[in-house]
């Protein structure tokens, strides 16, 4: 069994997605919320599919829509026994520089329910990872840095502070150097598998929408480059996942 840490396997952004939730009928995926709609529709998710956890939270890039109804949405559901994080969450000054205050402020109000209420959280850092590590050095949180793009040096200062590393497609792409020397140098018991569907799709199927089955490919690839079986990454971060998110299974 094999556990996809990080997808948006919601009607949004695919046409159906029940056959791609079947796919995965013998494998776990959580599924992310970002937004109060995003957010309800995990909560369906995890009520109808055995198969699917969820984590629920408000992304930077809703800094200026969300509302406290949103916050309070995600404490009315957080003790769902299928709720095993708040994520995605964090901070993200590509496109919006000038929000940095904003998206701090709404960053600390989650991680603040995530300490009161005990959960996990997933955390979106891009062109931020200087101030999003100056924030959760001051939490002792179960943490998973989604989709992890920063330096090796960095790598290790995270796991110091109790952090995952959420790896995904990025990994097999011919241009993915540095992350390839991270997961070679870092033990892979800080490694959670992730594809982030429907984005950052792994080769061989780059191009194409990405779903969570296509997580076997990001540990074939570890595999490789830590010369191990892929059935030991699998076993491996799976039980990665199930400690980190507390999974009951």
């Amino acid at each position: 069994m094999f556990i996809d840490t990080h997808c948006h396997v919601l009607k949004i952004e695919y046409d159906d997605i029940d056959p791609i939730i079947d796919e995965m009928k013998n494998n776990i995926m959580i599924v992310s919320g970002y937004d109060r709609i995003s957010n309800e529709e995990v909560i369906t998710l995890i009520d109808k599919y055995p198969n699917i956890y969820g984590t629920i939270g408000i992304h930077p890039s809703e800094v200026d829509d969300y509302s406290i109804s949103d916050l309070d949405f995600i404490i009315q559901n957080i003790n769902n026994p299928k709720i095993v994080g708040i994520g995605e969450i964090g901070l993200d000054y590509h496109f919006e520089k000038d929000k940095k205050e904003k998206q701090k402020e709404l960053f600390i109000k989650q991680l603040e329910l995530a300490k009161k209420y005990n959960k996990a959280v997933v955390i979106h850092s891009r062109d931020a990872i200087s101030d999003t590590i100056d924030i959760i050095k001051n939490y002792d949180l179960k943490m998973d840095m989604h989709c992890y793009s920063g330096s090796l040096e960095t790598a290790k200062e995270l796991i110091k502070m109790n952090v995952k590393l959420g790896i995904g497609g990025v990994l097999t792409f011919n241009n993915s150097d540095k992350l390839k020397e991270i997961v070679k140098n870092i033990d892979i018991s800080n490694i959670l598998l992730e594809t982030d569907s429907p984005y950052l799709t792994p080769t061989p199927y780059r191009g194409k929408k990405n779903k969570p089955s296509y997580v076997y490919y990001v540990a074939l690839k570890i595999a490789e480059l830590k010369n191990m079986s892929v059935d030991d990454v699998i076993n491996i971060t799976t039980k990665n996942a199930i400690s980190q998110f507390d999974l009951n299974i």
